[in-house]
């Protein structure tokens, strides 16, 4: 395959610092956001989530499905920004939000979480139906790349994808916790544990969620970092026995060497949502993947160019690899 139409990714002067990368796009970016058509997915569970369409397939153009990461959405500058570009060169681009992400409260108990693959094969396999003649790429951010990851490892998994793209998996998630829980990444963790807990208030005005998982939401306003919420809530309601049990089941390296698609991992060594302790070895990975490490680029950052004209590399990438396969 010839990749040569994207150069390695070389950080913007002045934007190599992890935060900056991982920050900038969301604090600086401008972009008009894509015109999309919505379809509700009904699940098999009598749940939904909701689905943003590009542009609806009436023809046999490649569908190129993407996956946020925790707490993300359309609004998130980096799907924006890769719905925009694929489908200027002819993709068709759905966004699946997780359950209850589109702003549109889902209507179970439960929600989502990183190794739950059951939502995606239930979309891809209606994609493999719906559209027999569309090609299907798939792109996984962050959480989403952790739960793309483990959906393509999994032995059952039979699903008619051609190529995928993991962008800032966090392949080992106990480790990715603890990261997350130091320095200046419980900026991050605070920002999304704070979206996270609001999110599941809003599940008591529905639900008996005291009698489901035992803690009321005085309890839930107090919990601090991702252990206590995978403890109190993920785990429980997801038929965890502990968030390490979650935790264990759920994190993505451990399928990497049963992947049979073609498949890219785009990392940062600088990510400061992860460390270099989940990277895998090149035995725990498949002849399918392809491993793109770089120093720099934070996390769903990978942003070159300079500081008075960035370019978003990454959109450039994931471009460039699924070119290689039309």
């Amino acid at each position: 395959m010839n990749y040569s139409t994207c150069k390695p990714f070389t950080p913007a002067f002045g934007l190599a610092n992890r935060h900056i990368q991982t920050l900038f796009s969301t604090l600086f970016r401008k972009q008009v956001a894509p015109t999309v058509h919505i379809e509700k997915f009904e699940l098999s569970d009598e749940d939904f989530v909701e689905c943003y369409w590009s542009s609806v397939p009436i023809d046999s153009r490649p569908i190129v499905v993407l996956f946020h990461g925790l707490t993300g959405s359309f609004q998130s500058s980096y799907i924006q920004g890769a719905m925009n570009l694929l489908s200027q060169n002819d993709f068709h681009i759905v966004l699946m939000h997780f359950r209850g992400c589109s702003g549109k409260d889902n209507l179970l108990p439960r929600s989502y979480h990183s190794g739950d693959t059951s939502d995606a094969r239930e979309f891809i396999s209606y994609l493999n139906k719906q559209y027999p003649n569309n090609q299907i790429f798939a792109v996984g951010y962050s959480l989403g790349a952790n739960m793309l990851l483990k959906l393509l490892g999994e032995q059952e998994t039979t699903l008619n994808i051609k190529a995928a793209i993991s962008v800032s998996a966090p392949l080992q998630l106990d480790i990715c916790a603890n990261r997350m829980n130091r320095g200046f990444s419980k900026f991050y963790q605070y920002r999304l544990m704070k979206d996270l807990k609001k999110t599941l208030l809003r599940k008591y005005k529905k639900h008996d969620m005291k009698k489901l998982i035992g803690i009321d939401e005085d309890e839930v306003k107090k919990l601090k970092n991702f252990w206590e919420f995978d403890v109190a809530y993920t785990a429980p309601i997801h038929g965890f026995k502990s968030a390490q049990d979650y935790y264990t089941k759920s994190s993505a390296k451990q399928y990497l060497k049963d992947i049979k698609t073609d498949t890219l991992l785009i990392q940062a060594l600088d990510d400061p949502f992860m460390s270099p302790a989940v990277l895998p070895q090149k035995e725990e990975i498949s002849d399918k993947l392809s491993l793109e490490l770089y120093k720099h680029g934070g996390h769903v950052g990978f942003i070159s160019g300079t500081i008075f004209k960035p370019q978003y590399w990454l959109e450039q990438r994931i471009l460039s690899y699924f070119m290689s396969f039309i």
